[in-house]
């Protein structure tokens, strides 16, 4: 039999794009066969209504999304755990895509290609310098829609209450053991990118990447990044 996934859902009072993203994962080669886990904080009616049924929600007391994925993590009962944000859409066979990826018992875990739900041409360039980077440095975002074994994944402690717990995930996984990208897109809005202006967002992040490679803290920045209305959810 094919390896149970969890798909394990952030949502901070964001039900109109996890509706969305339901609505996508109904559409998924073999979702009827997946586990999906909401992890919520906020509304808790809007959020309700946005599942309607199709997800089991959890309501974990802290509400960053480090402890809110950690906590769909805890409950989950699949092999795989597959982490997708609430504005994201996989490719139409990307539960097929993470099997046949870790049918190869020495890759741990990866992501998927990246790319803007919108068309506008600074996102597209955004989009394009950022695969260079997950490419040559195996460093994932969570728009990604990064996925690991299991196992694997309490093993590492899962993710860390830290500014970009995404990054800082992937980069333990890479020392662990192989990852890789699926070469398929996986969709995310643009949206927070494009509220604050796609330049200043990225350059902003290349600012922090640029002193997490250095090793210094970088967690005064969270506030700064919330403010703008640009985190992820």
């Amino acid at each position: 039999m094919d390896p149970l996934i969890s798909i394990i859902i952030p949502a901070r009072n964001d039900a109109e794009p996890l509706r969305l993203t339901l609505d996508h994962l109904e559409r998924l080669h073999g979702s009827e066969t997946a586990e999906i886990i909401v992890a919520a904080s906020g509304d808790r009616q809007a959020t309700a209504d946005a599942v309607a049924g199709r997800a089991r929600i959890l309501w974990p007391h802290q509400s960053t999304r480090a402890a809110l994925m950690n906590a769909g993590a805890t409950v989950a009962d699949g092999e795989i755990l597959f982490f997708l944000h609430a504005d994201s859409f996989p490719p139409p066979n990307a539960l097929g895509e993470i099997r046949a990826v870790l049918q190869d018992g020495v890759i741990l875990g990866g992501a998927f290609e990246h790319r803007f739900a919108e068309t506008v041409w600074s996102l597209r360039f955004i989009s394009w310098i950022n695969r260079r980077r997950y490419f040559l440095t195996r460093n994932y975002y969570g728009d990604q829609g990064i996925f690991v074994r299991a196992g694997v994944f309490r093993e590492l402690g899962g993710y860390r209450d830290l500014f970009m717990e995404d990054l800082d995930f992937s980069r333990r996984l890479k020392k662990l053991g192989r990852t890789t990208v699926v070469p398929f897109p996986l969709i995310t809005s643009g949206r927070r990118f494009l509220k604050w202006g796609p330049w200043r967002a990225f350059s902003f992040v290349l600012w922090v990447l640029f002193l997490h490679s250095l090793r210094l803290d970088t967690q005064r920045y969270a506030g700064h990044w919330d403010a703008r209305g640009v985190q992820s959810t």
